[in-house]
C-alpha cells in the first residue's frame, strides 16, 4: 500500500492494530502503533482502546494503566465505556477485582453511565467473590440508570446462586427472566442444569434438558458433558453410557471432557478394565488424554491395587509432555501406602515437592504439596506406627500455612494414645482448639477411650459428658 504510494490513516492503523490482536500477535499490535506515531497520525479512542487491550491480553496491567493514563492527558481523546470494559476485563484476568470497582467509579465520576454490558461484568466479578448480597443490589442497581439486565446479567446472577447451593433463588431468577421477556440462552440453561447436577438432582436436570428442546434452544457438548458427570458422581454409570449415547444421536462427538468424566466414573466403582476399554476407545477416536483423565486412571489403579499400572501411566504421562497436578501425585503416595511400600511413598513424595528447578524454570515432574497430600502421608504413616515420621510431617504441613481437618487430628492422636504418648496428645489437641478445628463425636470417642485406657480419668469423664451433650452415654470403661 505505502509503495505504491498510498498513506495509511488512522483507520487503516486500526484495522491492522486489530489483526494483530485477533491473531495473539501482541509485539506486532505494538509495532503498528509506533510506527503510526512515527509518522505523526493521532491516536483515536479506537487505536488507544485496541493498545490497552494488547496489554491486558498480554497481562501487562501496568503497560495498560500507562495507555489510559496518557490517553486521559492527551485532552483531545476521552476513555469510554468501552475502554473501561477493555481495563476492568484485563483485570479480572489477572485476579485484581478490586481495581475493577476502582475503575468502576472511576467511570462514575467522569459522568459516564455504565451499560448493561458493564453491570454484567460487576455482577459477574461479585459473584466470583461469593458475595451475592452484593451482586444482587449492583443488579437491582440497574434500574437506577434505565438499563434493562440482558442474559449475561442474569447468568451470572444464577451461577453466583447455584455455585452457593442456593437453587430456589436460581430458578425464581429463571422464571422472572422469562416473565421480563428475556429468553434464556443456552448458558442459562447448562448452568441451572450443573445447579441441579451437583445437588444430585439428575431427573430434574434431565428434565431440563427436555425444557431446553420445548423452547428451541438446542443442546451442546456442554449440556451433556454436565449430566454424565452428574450420573458418573452418583455412580449410576449406565445412565451415564445412556446420555453418552444420545450425545452421538444428536451427532454431538464426545470430547476429551466426556471420556474424562466416564473413565473417573467406572475407576471410582472399582471397574479399571471398563475404563481402561474408554481409554482405547478415546485414543483411537484421536483425542488426547489430558492430565484429567490420566489422574482418574492412575487413582483407579492405585485403589485396586495395582500400582506398577499406575507408575506406568505415570511414565506415560510424563513423556507425553503433560505436568502431574498434585492430585496425580497424592493418588500415587495414596496407592502406595495402601500397598504397604512406606519407604516408596515417602521418597515419591519428596522426590515430587522438594527437587526441582532448574534455571528458574519449574520440571514438568514437580509440584507444590497441599492439604490433601499431607494428609494422605500422614495418615498412612499413623496407620503403620510411624508416629514420628507423622509428627515431622505435620510439623511442615502447619508451617507450610496448610491446617489439618479433624481426621488428621484424630488420625494422630489415636496413635499417640497407642503410643503412650500422652504430652503429645495433650499438645495436640490444645493445637487444633487453636486452629478452630470443630470436635465431634468421633473425636470425643477417642479421646475419652484413649484417656481412659492411658489412666487419665479425669479427661476422659469430661470428654463423655461432652459426648452426653449429644446424647451419647459411654459404658463405665470409657468406650
Amino acid at each position: 500500500m505505502v509503495s505504491r504510494g498510498f498513506s495509511p490513516t488512522v483507520i487503516t492503523y486500526g484495522i491492522l492494530m486489530n489483526c494483530c490482536c485477533v491473531r495473539g500477535d501482541f509485539s506486532n499490535a505494538r509495532r503498528v502503533f509506533d510506527e503510526m506515531l512515527e509518522r505523526g497520525i493521532e491516536p483515536n479512542i479506537v487505536i488507544y482502546t485496541i493498545l490497552i487491550r494488547v496489554f491486558c491480553n498480554d497481562g501487562q496491567m501496568g503497560e495498560a494503566e500507562g495507555v489510559f493514563r496518557r490517553m486521559r492527558k492527551s485532552g483531545v481523546v476521552t476513555p469510554n465505556l468501552y475502554t473501561y470494559k477493555t481495563l476492568m476485563d484485563g483485570y479480572i484476568k489477572m485476579g485484581e477485582m478490586r481495581r475493577v470497582f476502582d475503575l468502576y467509579s472511576d467511570m462514575l465520576n467522569h459522568g459516564l453511565h455504565p451499560d448493561a454490558v458493564t453491570f454484567a461484568t460487576l455482577i459477574d466479578v461479585l459473584c466470583k467473590m461469593r458475595d451475592l448480597r452484593a451482586a444482587r443490589n449492583c443488579f437491582a442497581y440497574m434500574a437506577k440508570f434505565d438499563v434493562v439486565p440482558n442474559a449475561h446479567a442474569y447468568n451470572s446472577l444464577i451461577d453466583g446462586y447455584c455455585k452457593a447451593g442456593n437453587l430456589p433463588e436460581a430458578m425464581h431468577l429463571w422464571v422472572e427472566m422469562e416473565r421480563c421477556g428475556i429468553y434464556p440462552d443456552v448458558f442459562t440453561y447448562n448452568i441451572l442444569i450443573k445447579g441441579l447436577c451437583d445437588s444430585g438432582r439428575l431427573e430434574d436436570a434431565k428434565g431440563f434438558m427436555e425444557k431446553m428442546d420445548e423452547a428451541g434452544v438446542l443442546t451442546n457438548f456442554v449440556t451433556y458433558n454436565v449430566v454424565i458427570d452428574g450420573c458418573c458422581k452418583t455412580g449410576d454409570m449406565e445412565k451415564a453410557i445412556e446420555v453418552c449415547s444420545q450425545m452421538t444421536e444428536r451427532k454431538i462427538e464426545p470430547n476429551v471432557i466426556t471420556f474424562s468424566a466416564l473413565i473417573d466414573g467406572f475407576c471410582k466403582k472399582g471397574n479399571v478394565t471398563a475404563a481402561m476399554g474408554l481409554y482405547t476407545e478415546m485414543v483411537i477416536k484421536g483425542l488426547v488424554p489430558d492430565v484429567v483423565t490420566y489422574t482418574a486412571l492412575i487413582d483407579g489403579h492405585c485403589k485396586v491395587g495395582n500400582t506398577k499400572e499406575a507408575f506406568r501411566l505415570h511414565r506415560e504421562m510424563l513423556d507425553a509432555g503433560l505436568a502431574p497436578n498434585v492430585f496425580t501425585v497424592s493418588c500415587i503416595i495414596d496407592g502406595l501406602l495402601k500397598d504397604g511400600k512406606i519407604k516408596d511413598a515417602i521418597k515419591l513424595f519428596l522426590e515430587k515437592t522438594r527437587a526441582g528447578c532448574s534455571g528458574g524454570k519449574m520440571d514438568i515432574r514437580f509440584c507444590s504439596p497441599n492439604g490433601v497430600m499431607y494428609a494422605i502421608l500422614i495418615q498412612g504413616l499413623c496407620k503403620d506406627g510411624r508416629i514420628f515420621k507423622a509428627t515431622k510431617f505435620f510439623v511442615e504441613m502447619r508451617c507450610n500455612g496448610f491446617i489439618p481437618d479433624i481426621l488428621v487430628y484424630v488420625t494422630m492422636l489415636q496413635t499417640h494414645f497407642q503410643s503412650k504418648h500422652m504430652v503429645d496428645v495433650m499438645m495436640l489437641h490444645a493445637d487444633m482448639m487453636k486452629m478452630g478445628v470443630m470436635p465431634n463425636t468421633f473425636l470425643y470417642r477417642v479421646l475419652s477411650r484413649g484417656y481412659w485406657e492411658n489412666g487419665y480419668l479425669k479427661s476422659a469423664r469430661m470428654c463423655s459428658e461432652h459426648l452426653m451433650e449429644y446424647g451419647i452415654h459411654l459404658p463405665a470403661s470409657g468406650g
